[in-house]
């Protein structure tokens, strides 16, 4: 007897008024009828339906859909490929947008309350949460870690833009003083180094001497680093470490 139009309704989660109107545009026309008259659907309909529905989530016009579910030359497999390509890119963009979703989530947990354009203006294209879970692992059970989170959340656009500042001009100092041939030993270097680890004590946390040491052989051995302080200046996260070693031993 096949399936009543009320019963593919309920399977496939679309009205009856929906069915009405793809059998009355010739898209999905029962392939019989009860005694009274009333739409019968067999298992080659609702397997119709269900490519017709593949297609319509996927944006394609109801006159597109019955162009590519008629064609003669295709088949019900070259149909489902083409559907599971088209699915995939789809779940590729979803994911991606999900991915930005969670990161303006990260944001406003941290107090970052920026639009997408006040991101992109602020950090260029640096996420400044690229690295949150990798420091969680490393430094999350440390007060420093606590201190610099707690800080966070009380910044605006404003102070985010001034930090970076104070790094942009802090990095072409740096940069003249390196082509100026000044050595890391010297004073103004070591002056400089004090000065990043001043910039670290003030915006994220306190930054003793030996803290401050790690962080430049840091600086050196994670290649992540090494390639900020180096598009500065070729060399300077070598140049600076030095700075900073120098700088401690100055201070103790």
């Amino acid at each position: 007897m096949g399936h009543s139009v009320g019963q593919v309704a309920g399977f496939a989660g679309v009205t009856v008024r929906t069915l009405h109107h793809y059998d009355e545009i010739g898209l999905l026309c029962p392939s019989g009828r009860s005694g009274a008259g009333h739409r019968r659907y067999d298992d080659a309909d609702l397997d119709r339906l269900q490519r017709i529905l593949f297609y319509r989530e996927l944006g394609f016009p109801l006159e597109e859909v019955a162009v590519l579910l008629d064609d003669p030359e295709s088949d019900p497999r070259e149909h489902l490929r083409r559907q599971h390509a088209l699915l995939s890119e789809r779940i590729a963009r979803l994911q991606q947008m999900a991915k930005a979703v969670e990161h303006a989530m990260e944001a406003k947990k941290m107090g970052i309350n920026l639009t997408p354009e006040e991101r992109f203006e602020v950090f260029g294209n640096k996420d400044p949460e690229q690295y949150r879970e990798e420091a969680e692992q490393r430094w999350g059970h440390t007060d420093s870690y606590a201190e610099s989170q707690r800080r966070a959340a009380s910044y605006t656009k404003a102070d985010w833009q001034r930090m970076q500042d104070e790094v942009a001009d802090w990095s072409a100092r740096y940069a003249a003083l390196m082509e100026s041939g000044e050595p890391a030993e010297g004073v103004a270097a070591m002056d400089m180094a004090e000065e990043h680890r001043q910039h670290i004590t003030r915006w994220f946390y306190d930054c003793p001497y030996e803290m401050h040491t790690c962080l430049g052989d840091m600086y050196v051995s994670d290649e992540r680093f090494k390639a900020f302080y180096d598009a500065m200046r070729p060399g300077l996260a070598e140049h600076l470490r030095d700075a900073i070693t120098a700088n401690a031993v100055r201070g103790v």
